[in-house]
């Protein structure tokens, strides 16, 4: 069901593939994330790294009682703080979710599926 919007122009209706593309995209500006890990598929132990095509993949958009939450499923650079990392994606996220769509985000969950050498 996508998020409803009024303006005083009329309605306007977003959908959570919008969202999780939008939330993608401002993720990977982040300085050491290396990409978007599949949300479901684990190989061995080893997390899949997605490519820039599909920036949805990796991003889970849920609304529980009018409140915004992303999951965001990341692969971090190898060396690199993994919670500053994480922190800068949540603060990214938020600001760019509010500022594109007009959107506040409760929360924004950050799993790290897997470090690699970039």
């Amino acid at each position: 069901m996508p998020l409803q919007l009024s303006t005083e122009l009329g309605q306007i209706f977003v959908t959570d593939n919008c969202i999780a593309v939008i939330a993608g995209s401002a993720a990977m500006d982040c300085y050491g994330l290396v990409g978007m890990a599949s949300r479901k598929q684990l190989k061995d132990g080893i997390a899949e790294l997605l490519g820039r095509d599909n920036m949805s993949r990796g991003v889970e958009v849920r609304r529980e009682n009018d409140k915004l939450q992303i999951d965001l499923h990341i692969i971090v650079s190898y060396g690199t703080k993994i919670s500053e990392v994480a922190h800068n994606i949540q603060s990214k996220v938020k600001y760019v979710l509010n500022e594109v769509i007009g959107l506040q985000v409760d929360q924004v969950h950050i799993f790290v599926q897997d470090v690699r050498v970039s």
